[in-house]
């Protein structure tokens, strides 16, 4: 039987290492617009997020929004959106992400209290359910499919 990565690999999908942090949450390093970051993986997420006080960080444009954050405590909390980034994982990339920023500090402090170091936001489902994404929970990784290439089969549509 052929191993889960040996098959996703043959399907264009890209595999990733994660870090589980002591607060047991996978953590993944990414870019935005060709700056690194450190993100906590989160199915549970809808949008993939940036602290406020990163935007100048990873260089980005960004315009209010009427939509409303809540999570890990807080809730009700005022936000930015940010379109037209570019969002590399591994050697897994997109372009046209859009990025909702929001104050992570109540994240980052319940983080920092249980001796892990901040993160500068959170890659959500809207990224995960783009890139069919699938966690191997017991090898520590994330697969992410690329984009369709001229040598891909309607077969892998599939996935």
């Amino acid at each position: 039987m052929k191993s889960l990565k040996t098959l996703l690999s043959g399907k264009n999908f890209v595999r990733i290492p994660l870090e589980l942090t002591n607060t047991n949450h996978f953590e993944i390093t990414a870019e935005i617009n060709g700056i690194k970051g450190r993100f906590i993986l989160d199915t549970g997420a809808s949008s993939t997020c940036v602290g406020t006080d990163c935007a100048s960080h990873f260089e980005l444009n960004t315009k209010n929004s009427e939509i409303k954050a809540s999570g890990a405590g807080a809730t009700n909390m005022d936000t930015l959106v940010s379109h037209k980034n570019t969002l590399t994982i591994g050697n897994w990339t997109r372009a046209k992400v859009k990025l909702v920023l929001f104050d992570l500090s109540h994240v980052n402090e319940a983080l920092i209290q249980h001796d892990c170091p901040p993160v500068h936001g959170i890659i959500g489902a809207d990224i995960l359910r783009k890139s069919k994404a699938i966690i191997d929970y017991g090898k520590k990784c994330v697969y992410l499919k690329n984009k369709k290439t001229t040598s891909t089969t309607k077969k892998d549509d599939n996935l």
